[in-house]
């Protein structure tokens, strides 16, 4: 799949992408080191229920976007959430998120899902209206809390959520 706004390929993501990935995290908030981007893109890419979606061009990775099954027992059916959205500043206003999110509605349609979901932090004021723009409903605000469960964890802070 190519963005219709230039020749950026839309393709799954390879392990070697990693290192290139740890850059883009870090533009969302999120610094990671290659080896730990590595590790965590293994456990994805060994995995049916998640896929992650990059915008390259040649050896340059634009922007990616992350999509996963998510099963519900409360108030929802099987659903698709993504889980992870970010474009190169370079690269942001030339449609290319709008791209890569359409990409990941492709998936969870092949997938069988019935809707998608996506959260946005309050600190993401900008993602609202695209969001809403691409037909996304608000649906809820809610906080986020975390718990370090290793020993000795103390009060380690988790970055905040997309």
């Amino acid at each position: 799949m190519t963005s219709p706004s230039d020749s950026r390929e839309i393709r799954p993501v390879r392990a070697a992408d990693a290192p290139r990935l740890a850059g883009l995290l870090a533009q969302l908030g999120y610094p990671s080191d290659a080896g730990a981007v590595t590790r965590r893109l293994a456990t994805i890419l060994d995995s049916a229920a998640q896929q992650v979606f990059v915008a390259a061009d040649g050896a340059r990775i634009d922007g990616y976007v992350g999509v996963e099954r998510r099963p519900a027992l409360l108030h929802q059916d099987e659903h698709a959430e993504i889980t992870g959205l970010v474009v190169d500043a370079a690269a942001r206003r030339a449609g290319l998120g709008r791209t890569l999110v359409r990409a990941a509605e492709q998936w969870a349609a092949r997938q069988g899902l019935p809707a998608i979901v996506v959260r946005s932090n309050v600190v993401r004021p900008a993602s609202h209206p695209f969001y809403e723009g691409l037909g996304y409903l608000r649906t809820s605000t809610s906080h986020s809390y975390f718990k370090d469960l290793t020993a000795g964890g103390g009060r380690r802070r988790w970055a905040a959520g997309p």
